[in-house]
């Protein structure tokens, strides 16, 4: 579990990197009569991704381990122990991702 959830976050945040920001066009073109804002149309809700380096990936993961430590040490000082061992447990599984 504690595996699934670090994986799960780092490979969302490298997904987030490779977004690419798309400026909206009108509100006739990207309005659904069931969702307001949302993109209407075939294709609309697709969305080219940006390529990362390995390097990139790297640095991503590697903040996420930096977050992660951080969190640990607030857990810790807060006295929620079982807190910051699942996330010093989710450091080590990175850092092990990462060889």
């Amino acid at each position: 579990m504690i595996a699934m959830s670090a994986l799960r976050s780092a490979m969302s945040a490298i997904d987030n990197a490779g977004a690419i920001f798309v400026e909206s066009g009108s509100a006739a073109e990207t309005s659904s009569p069931h969702f307001a804002g949302a993109a209407a149309g075939l294709g609309m809700g697709e969305a080219e991704r940006r390529g990362l380096s390995e390097d990139q990936v790297e640095e991503i993961v590697r903040a996420e381990i930096a977050e992660r430590e951080a969190a640990a040490c607030e857990y810790e000082q807060r006295g929620r122990a079982d807190q910051a061992e699942r996330l010093r447990g989710e450091v080590r599984v990175l850092d092990a991702a990462l060889g």
